[in-house]
């Protein structure tokens, strides 16, 4: 659901997307630490369900961001390949290691996410393929803070956080599967996904910044953007270097680094890792291994290399997947991304969805119909009734029974009225005789 939910607001995919929301998971597993890593163990415990599945999952991600031309599900599937590294380190054992790299790349992420709107500010598009291209000379800025953030992600050495937290992570893997636990397979697939995030954040930056503008990007006469869009990503571009310094190994290549700037973040976190130190035999920060911090600079060059001969120096094998059926059947694949949605949607919801309607339009048919029903029959007869027998019977009646009296009334009196001279003269002298006689009595 990550690169679906890249529809909405930039700013969005930066703070939720990238460093917040979609790590809630790895926080969760880090927190419960000694029920996910013993409870998940296999066989005698010399190896973990988590350092698989996040193994698969970081080279899982990592292969869809190759066939994808919208920048934002390009950094969303670099999401999900990073979250693998993390899951894959506290597999192993690393778990400072894990919380570190989630540290340091909500930093790069978030300056990555900002970035691509930056770029799409003018042009409202993120389809580098049709509508970027040489856009480091019209936003400069802009540029240098991708490649900041780009090289955070790859993990260039020694200059960028991403480096010190992924090489902490592969240096966990190298360190317990050396000692027989099983997590070579690991410390291998860690290093195949640097050299597939080399290659395709290096193809990304093709597209975006160099050759000639395509689509909206030649049509737009293309600026720099306003302090309230650069200024954050500069900050951004700033702690995507200096947020990995905050847990350097107190060696790096026999070089001691002072005491101040070592294992920062390993202290800051140590009393969380208090309450589990026997999780992973009381292992959590490897030590700096150089031929570990070698391999990772040669993955990165591998990497960026292949994709630099590939799409700078037109090197690569150009329509292959037009030539060869399965090349064309892996783009496929993973274009249809592994055919996850069709299992989703067709196989798993497609086999609940048909007794689940039709369960649902029984009850709706048979029981909320028949109490809608009962309820507007009710209404209707006791309407009927209250019409009949107490609007015209009562109401009515009482109305038309007082009309009836004033008209009797009115008739009565209406006879008095004769028009004759003589007859009113009689009434005034019988109305004399009559108060004449109460006033005897009553005296």
């Amino acid at each position: 659901w990550l690169p679906d939910a890249m529809a909405g607001p930039t700013p969005v995919s930066a703070l939720i997307h990238a460093a917040t929301m979609v790590v809630a998971g790895i926080y969760m597993v880090a927190r419960l630490y000694g029920v996910f890593f013993n409870g998940l163990s296999i066989g005698t415990g010399n190896i973990n369900a988590l350092a698989v599945v996040g193994s698969v999952t970081l080279l899982f991600g990592a292969l869809l961001a190759f066939v994808q031309s919208d920048i934002k599900k390009v950094l969303a599937y670099s999401t999900v390949s990073q979250l693998g590294y993390m899951v894959m380190a506290l597999g192993v054992g690393a778990w400072t290691a894990a919380i570190f790299h989630l540290f340091t790349h909500a930093f790069f992420k978030a300056c990555l996410f900002l970035g691509s709107g930056s770029l799409a500010h003018h042009i409202h598009s993120f389809d580098f393929k049709k509508d970027m291209g040489g856009m480091r000379k019209t936003m400069p800025r802009t540029f240098w803070t991708f490649v900041i953030g780009t090289a955070a992600l790859m993990g260039f050495p020694l200059l960028t956080s991403g480096f010190w937290s992924k090489d902490e992570i592969l240096a966990g893997a190298s360190m317990l599967g050396g000692n027989g636990e099983g997590y070579t397979f690991a410390l291998v697939m860690g290093l195949m996904g640097a050299v597939m995030t080399c290659a395709y954040m290096t193809r990304l930056m093709w597209y975006v910044f160099w050759g000639e503008p395509r689509g909206k990007s030649a049509e737009h006469q293309l600026h720099e953007n306003g302090p309230r869009i650069v200024v954050p990503l500069m900050i951004l571009a700033f702690l995507a270097i200096t947020s990995g310094w905050t847990n350097l190994p107190e060696k790096v290549f026999g070089i001691s680094v002072p005491s101040g700037w070592a294992l920062r973040f390993e202290h800051f976190v140590e009393p969380t890792d208090a309450y589990f130190p026997s999780a992973a035999n009381g292992f959590h920060h490897p030590e700096f291994v150089a031929w570990i911090a070698l391999v990772s600079m040669l993955a990165i060059a591998v990497g960026a290399g292949s994709a630099y001969l590939w799409y700078w120096r037109g090197l690569g094998p150009h329509g292959l997947t037009e030539r060869n059926r399965f090349a064309r059947a892996g783009y496929r694949i993973l274009e249809s991304k592994y055919g996850l949605d069709i299992l989703y949607t067709d196989w798993i919801a497609g086999s609940f969805k048909g007794p689940i309607a039709r369960s649902a339009n029984w009850f709706n048919q048979n029981v909320l119909d028949g109490v809608v029903n009962a309820v507007g029959n009710g209404t209707r007869r006791g309407g009927e009734f209250v019409y009949r027998y107490i609007d015209q019977g009562m109401v009515d009646g009482a109305v038309n029974a007082s009309g009836a009296g004033a008209e009797g009334a009115g008739e009565i009196l209406r006879k008095t009225q004769t028009g004759k001279v003589q007859v009113y003269g009689a009434y005034l002298f019988v109305g004399a005789a009559l108060l004449a006689a109460i006033f005897v009595i009553a005296s």
